[in-house]
């Protein structure tokens, strides 16, 4: 039996036989497997992946709405990876030795990336900005809090790609890129301001996004060929993703360069320029994004503030944990306090209400719990509850005379709850380093440095970033939160800290 000319159906009896029911499916995302959510969120100073903003305790502002379209596949389309050797027809014979041909593809991806993404950044400008301006979907000062100093970013991009064209030879090989390399890296320092500005960009484009508007567009964009099923943050995003490439790509080139080779010097002053950068962008970025949560934080009476919070210059983690009782909490682990928080809305803004006094990191402790030892809603045993909601809590407590406090946080998952406890104790460490340093320091006083001038004995500074970070999210970089007590490894009194979690 043909029906409308489409199905082929084969008409069968009516059965009599119970079948089970299936469970009702609301959406295709009910089909996937779910993927493992990220409560903790670290916001250390590393550009190593993309700046996040899951609202997990405002769910609400991103559930499909009313007059948005199904969402298209989640498979990306991306670009067809192009090599050295197929783009200029290379004939590998006895003239070209397998290193050589490595180097040469090791170039050409360098050459080949600056200009996907100057094709990149010119699309988030034609097809996103400037539309959504001459269509009045966000005002002029929305979209230049969006897309930052990205416009400046094009000619930039454009210069090197332009140097690196002009000294490659008729059949496609180059010899020399390092003098290039070392006379242009010192332009990224450009990039200060745009991944500074990245925290508030993201807040406010996830914040528009509720304006039907603004979706029904992103939506139309997102299902056009032009932008490969990537999404506008993805494009605004690309920027970062390069600027922490270039490291791998010239030590890249570096690897398959002959000693004896003239670029193998200003190959690797190019790596120590681009490291510097990278380094640098990443502590002033930190700051920015602490500076950023520090602003929406709302007390409800003034005895909440705390300087420790003003003083902050570091946010090692944030995210959503729940206490027994069930209630969400957005909790922030600064330098040295511990700042538990409720997520409100505030002017149209996503804020965060202080639910307790802030902590100190140094008077906190720290418990372990083990799963189904946390009494649910302050009467029912654990044991006795569902399982799911009695595991992966750890306990926070703090006593000053009068002053005390205690709350059972529960995690997302185990791993999320390990990274909350290496998070705090590595906090906690350093802040106890840093206060023997003090007293060291009140006891020695001052020494003289090789110039006459007086030097602080205790002196720390912040361990360089964590390179080999896991892809995953939800990885923990505690790279914020590590101290360099080199300076302290005579006296040894760093060792008696490390101890640093005390049982309730």
């Amino acid at each position: 039996m043909m029906l409308d000319g489409f199905f082929n159906v084969t008409w069968k009896e009516p059965s009599n036989k119970r079948v089970k029911p299936l469970s009702r499916v609301t959406s295709l995302a009910s089909l996937i497997p779910p993927v493992r959510a990220t409560p903790l969120k670290r916001f250390s100073q590393t550009l190593q992946r993309s700046i996040s903003f899951r609202s997990d305790s405002r769910p609400d502002l991103f559930s499909p709405r009313p007059w948005s379209r199904s969402m298209p596949p989640a498979n990306t389309k991306r670009r067809d990876s192009k090599l050295w050797s197929e783009t200029f027809d290379v004939c590998v014979n006895h003239m070209l030795t397998s290193k050589e041909i490595k180097r040469q593809e090791a170039i050409f991806e360098l050459a080949q990336g600056e200009e996907d993404l100057i094709e990149d950044l010119k699309l988030a400008k034609k097809a996103y900005h400037d539309p959504m301006l001459k269509l009045s979907i966000m005002t002029e000062q929305e979209l230049n809090q969006i897309f930052g100093t990205l416009d400046s970013l094009i000619p930039l991009h454009e210069d090197l790609l332009r140097r690196l064209q002009e000294v490659r030879k008729s059949d496609g090989s180059t010899e020399h890129v390092g003098h290039i390399l070392v006379d242009w890296l010192p332009c990224l320092n450009s990039y200060d301001s745009y991944c500074s500005n990245q925290v508030a960009a993201k807040a406010l484009l996830d914040h528009k996004k509720q304006d039907h508007r603004v979706q029904d567009f992103l939506q139309r964009c997102l299902e056009s060929p032009f932008s490969r099923k990537l999404d506008l943050w993805h494009f605004l995003d690309i920027p970062r993703s390069r600027l922490v490439k270039y490291p791998l790509l010239l030590r890249e080139i570096l690897r398959h360069t002959p000693n004896d080779h003239p670029d193998q010097q200003h190959l690797e002053e190019a790596i120590n320029i681009i490291q510097g950068i990278v380094a640098d962008i990443n502590i002033k970025t930190g700051e920015s994004e602490c500076q950023y949560y520090k602003e929406r934080l709302i007390y409800l009476e003034e005895g909440q503030r705390d300087s420790l919070i003003d003083n902050s210059r570091v946010l090692c983690c944030h995210g959503e944990l729940k206490n027994n009782k069930g209630v969400k909490l957005h909790v922030f682990l600064f330098q040295e306090v511990l700042v538990i928080t409720r997520a409100i809305t505030h002017n149209e803004q996503l804020c965060y209400q202080l639910y307790r006094q802030p902590i100190p990191i140094r008077d906190l402790l720290l418990e372990e719990l083990q799963d189904g030892e946390v009494r649910l809603g302050g009467s029912i045993r654990g044991a006795f509850s569902n399982n799911e909601r009695i595991r992966n809590f750890f306990r926070v407590s703090f006593k000053h005379g009068s002053q005390s406090q205690s709350h059972s946080l529960q995690a997302n998952d185990s791993f999320n709850k390990q990274q909350w406890l290496n998070c705090i104790r590595q906090a906690k460490e350093k802040v106890m380093c840093a206060g023997k340093a003090g007293e060291m320091n009140s006891e020695a006083h001052f020494i003289l440095s090789p110039n006459g001038s007086r030097v602080s004995q205790g002196e720390t500074t912040l361990e360089q970033m964590d390179q080999s970070d896991s892809e995953s999210d939800c990885s923990m970089d505690t790279s914020e939160i590590s101290i360099d007590c080199d300076r302290m490894e005579q006296t040894n009194s760093c060792e008696n800290e490390k101890q640093i979690e005390t049982n309730v």
